[in-house]
């Protein structure tokens, strides 16, 4: 067993990293339930399905990069339609609080996010990468989904459907940490839940890869180039 890999499994799903739901007083316990896709939840396969990649990384070409454009090879493979964000190339400015977004769900200010909310409301699978930083997602991801409190207002607030004809969208989390700690991924993937939710994404699935820190060191890793290909072909099919 790999000591940089978090082998915890989801039932049925052998080998495949992603958090244990089952400890008790885990933060994450109640996501086990969340992650569940309803049988009645079914959207489009293959060839009819958009597929968004979000590269959170500030760093070009880093190990989160590399594992998501593996999974969207595995996407595109599978006859998805795939896009790719660079977040570090976009003018995103934080979220000002000013709660305009209350009134009708739009976000009055003027950057490059603009440009990113049909995106985000259009694609059938949104994938979204980082590295962990502090027990968290990058910066940069993290002012593009504090932006997303105006999509939170349309669903919470205004009631209105996110996507509308899109039931079963999903979304799916890639990230790495230099730490070897057993909460490096806590943090990230509770964030992670909730901005989902907001974009009424069912969390789909996790890759969490620990101890992976140099430029490029994911591809040392004997599973992971693999496991993020399979993922990304399972998920479209």
């Amino acid at each position: 067993m790999d000591s940089r890999i978090n082998h915890s499994s989801l039932p049925g799903k052998g080998r495949h990293p992603f958090p244990s739901f089952s400890q008790k007083n885990s933060p994450l316990a109640e996501i086990g339930e969340f992650v569940k896709v309803k049988s009645s939840e079914l959207i489009q396969k293959g060839e009819n399905m958009k597929v968004l990649g979000i590269h959170g990384s500030p760093r070009k070409g880093g190990n989160t990069e590399i594992l998501l454009k593996e999974f969207l090879r595995g996407c595109k493979e599978g006859g998805a339609e795939v896009e790719e964000v660079f977040l570090r190339e976009l003018k995103i400015t934080p979220c000002l609080e000013i709660y305009a977004c209350k009134k009708d769900g739009q976000c009055p200010i003027h950057d490059d996010m603009k440009a990113l909310y049909p995106k985000l409301t259009e694609t059938d699978v949104l994938a979204v990468a980082s590295p962990i930083f502090f027990y968290a997602v990058s910066a940069h991801l993290k002012a593009m989904i504090d932006r997303c409190q105006a999509l939170w207002a349309r669903k919470y607030l205004l009631h209105q459907l996110i996507a509308p004809g899109k039931p079963g969208r999903k979304g799916v989390f890639l990230a790495v940490g230099g730490s070897k700690g057993g909460k490096t991924f806590d943090g990230a993937l509770l964030t992670m839940k909730y901005f989902f939710d907001a974009l009424d994404l069912t969390f789909h699935r996790s890759l969490l890869y620990k101890e992976v820190d140099a430029k490029g060191e994911i591809l040392q890793h004997p599973t992971a180039m693999a496991e993020a290909y399979d993922l990304g072909k399972q998920t479209v099919e």
